[in-house]
């Protein structure tokens, strides 16, 4: 198990996600699924709260893995981690990937259907082609 790291100061800047397009896009664009506020709704929107805490819970891994390379730790040891981190990354991604075709596909106006299809059917492409 790795141990936490409680200072904040040294988190690494954000790298390139490989969602293309997506930091473009504005937060409150009409995309046919309007919810509270005119925002439009997310797929997970319900599960917010504990999505947020699995990727607090992967940075913090991360931060590990930063602090086992400056122990000078076993390679395979450091390895086993990242495959932890990667495993754990996949698992959120495979909810949002549900939580998008059910609320983002399923729910949009029919005349957005077909291109939210695509996106979808993009992002699943970009996640198998990794590695």
């Amino acid at each position: 198990m790795l141990k936490r790291m409680s200072s904040t100061k040294d988190r690494p800047a954000a790298a390139d996600d490989g969602l293309a397009g997506a930091k473009d896009r504005p937060a409150a664009a009409d995309d046919g699924l309007a919810g509270a506020n005119d925002r439009p709704a997310r797929g997970y929107a319900a599960s917010k709260e504990q999505l947020q805490l699995r990727l607090r819970r992967i940075e913090g891994q991360v931060r590990g893995i930063q602090g086992m390379v400056a122990e000078d730790r076993y390679c395979i040891d450091v390895l086993t981690q990242i495959a932890a981190i990667q495993a754990a990354l996949d698992k959120v991604a495979l909810g949002l990937l549900d939580g998008h075709a059910h609320t983002c596909v399923a729910d949009a106006e029919s005349e957005l259907r077909g291109e939210r299809t695509d996106e979808l059917m993009a992002a699943v492409g970009r996640l198998l082609r990794r590695g």
